[in-house]
């Protein structure tokens, strides 16, 4: 038995490290798009869109390039869009059809991206707009059935869910990658293709390190997955589950429970249902909550190239300076993500309070969470909001602070506050909710550009003040949890008084 427990041990370890680089590496790349955008004008792409200026200088044959940058942002936010929209879809696949199958959509669509940039050029510019949207939808895929691995480490569990997403915020530096190879003579092209061909490594880890199916939580004993001794391993485990729960409800008919009890029970059933998740106030703040942060971090990503040429006064040098600094900054998104994560799992260990269920220890800690990660929206777009090219660098650590706060407290919350059954469609909803309306970040640009002249001060104010209202949904989960705490210090003191009249 204590071999088994090694061995599995082994395999948990391994499937935790290779996940990390599979995100770090490839899941989330779209997102450092300013650092692509800079090579794809270099290489000529929407070149067409540029407007000559009439005075017939050569140097001034590119003067007017706005229309260009338009074709940019639309190929970004169409990309952003789909990323959120099909996850909706996404986690019907994911809990419908398991691990093995989600994981080869994912590389499919992501190589197919990988493939299209490839044989992309300045003359079939269009060939981005399918390719950014495949490189973006399979890439959260593979970001989704990673985040079941911290259900292999139960005390760690919203840690490690933080950590992954950390991880996909932090591989936008690949794009970084690929620019300074292109300063160096290596072409897009080539880059692309090496990225197609990693396709393999995501294929072999698929069939030896993860699950056919899922990951269940809590974990059985000695339990196992992939490939074990040339054979494949044959673990039912929605079987496991379904055994899990006819044995919890059978203790619970056995065990004397009082009219309350079994009301309570009652409604937690109800609660388990898809339905009721979607309906309940914790679905709508929270999706209100990660709604408007994701605008505000959508739009400034989208803009930061244009945004950094104006304040720049167009001097190249200076923005591909300052597009790299944006970058490595994004680097350290698997470095914040974890703290989140700690605190969110820092009363793991610790005794719960009398009547206090484990959701509840749970939901109480993740309150600090949402409160934090909205504070720092707050002041990550009182910077971007700041037309001062230095403070910049301070905007980019706010954004990569906040954004890895962000999808990683976002993914740790539903799994806490939503049943284990419903995590994949619960979050592919929430996610194609919330794409919808980052479907905005187009008709802010097509303000900026139109009636504000270029200049986005009034849109940053616009959703500074708009950031305010994600506050709504840390406050909520704070008095739920009191009320709660209070609900349970009046049940109990109504059952000691009975006892001492009775005395």
């Amino acid at each position: 038995m204590q071999g088994c427990e090694v061995s599995a041990r082994l395999r948990y370890w391994l499937t935790l490290a290779s996940g990390m680089l599979e995100c770090l590496c490839f899941a989330g790349v779209v997102f450092g798009y300013a650092s692509l955008v800079f090579v794809l004008k270099e290489d000529g792409y929407f070149i067409d869109q540029c407007v000559s200026d009439p005075g017939g200088n050569d140097t001034a044959t590119r003067a007017d390039c706005s229309s260009q940058d338009e074709m940019f942002s639309l190929v970004f936010t169409i990309a952003s869009f789909l990323n959120n929209f099909m996850n909706v879809v996404n986690g019907y696949v994911f809990d419908r059809f398991g691990t093995m199958i989600t994981r080869l959509l994912g590389i499919s669509l992501y190589t197919t991206g990988t493939l299209l940039v490839t044989f992309s050029s300045a003359a079939l510019s269009e060939l981005l707009f399918p390719a950014l949207s495949c490189i973006a939808v399979g890439g959260i895929l593979l970001l989704l059935t990673n985040m079941q691995v911290g259900n292999l480490f139960a005390a760690h569990r919203s840690t490690i869910i933080t950590l992954y997403n950390g991880a996909f915020d932090s591989s936008s530096a690949v794009f970084l990658i690929i620019k300074i190879l292109y300063e160096q003579g290596i072409s897009l092209r080539s880059s692309f293709l090496f990225l197609s061909l990693c396709s393999i490594i995501h294929l072999a880890r698929t069939f030896l390190l993860m699950p056919r199916t899922h990951i269940p939580y809590p974990l059985p004993q000695c339990y196992t997955y992939g490939v074990s001794c040339g054979k494949a391993n044959t673990y039912n485990v929605e079987q496991f589950e379904r055994n899990r729960h006819t044995a919890m409800a059978a203790s619970g008919d056995n065990a004397t429970a009082a009219p309350e009890d079994e009301a309570e029970t009652q409604d937690t059933e109800k609660v388990a249902s898809f339905k009721s998740c979607v309906l309940s106030w914790f679905f709508l703040w929270h999706l209100l909550w990660l709604s408007i942060m994701q605008l505000r971090h959508y739009l400034f990503i989208g803009t930061l190239n244009p945004m950094l040429n104006r304040l720049a006064n167009n001097n190249p040098s200076l923005v591909s300076q300052y597009t790299n600094a944006f970058a490595l900054t994004q680097l350290c998104g698997v470095l914040c993500a974890p703290w989140n994560g700690l605190i969110m799992d820092r009363h793991k260990g610790k005794p719960l309070a009398p009547g206090e269920t484990e959701q509840e220890a749970d939901l109480r800690s993740s309150s600090l969470s949402l409160f934090l990660t909205s504070l720092q929206c707050l002041l990550f777009s009182i910077c971007a909001s700041v037309p001062s090219l230095p403070l910049q660098y301070l905007t980019f650590v706010l954004q990569v602070l906040n954004r890895s706060f962000l999808y990683g407290g976002n993914a740790a919350f539903i799994s806490i506050a939503f049943p284990s059954g419903h995590f994949g469609k619960v979050y592919g909803l929430v996610m194609s909710l919330s794409a919808v309306i980052s479907l905005l970040q187009y008709a802010c640009f097509a303000l900026v550009k139109g009636p504000l002249g270029g200049d986005p001060f009034f849109v940053d104010i616009g959703l500074t003040v708009l950031t305010l209202l994600a506050f709504i949904h840390p406050v909520y989960i704070f008095i739920h949890c009191r009320r709660l705490a209070g609900s349970r210090k009046n049940h109990q003191a109504d059952a000691s008084g009975p006892a001492e009249a009775k005395l």
